[in-house]
């Protein structure tokens, strides 16, 4: 399912029309992204979790070459879906 897929759903379940359901996502979407810029987690109860990670920096190898290089560290977006989302 893409972007517009969901839209199509969200208006039909909801009886929203399309350009309100595209507020709607966009608007989830935006408050999701917010909070995991703040290091805050997202709790949806009966769906799942997002968080954020920190990934600790690393050597890693250029497949071409096979020379040594450094990776950053970085913070990573994760998803931990609840138990009964696949039910």
């Amino acid at each position: 399912m893409n972007k517009s897929e969901l839209i199509d759903a969200i208006a039909s379940q909801s009886g929203l029309t399309k350009a309100n359901s595209t507020k709607a996502l966009d608007a989830i979407i935006a408050s999701i992204q917010g909070s995991l810029k703040k290091n805050d987690a997202v709790q949806l109860i009966g769906f799942g979790t997002f968080s954020v990670d920190e990934r600790a920096a690393r050597e890693g190898r250029n497949p071409r070459t096979g020379e040594t290089m450094k990776i950053a560290a970085k913070k990573v977006a994760k998803f931990k879906p609840s138990k009964n989302i696949l039910d």
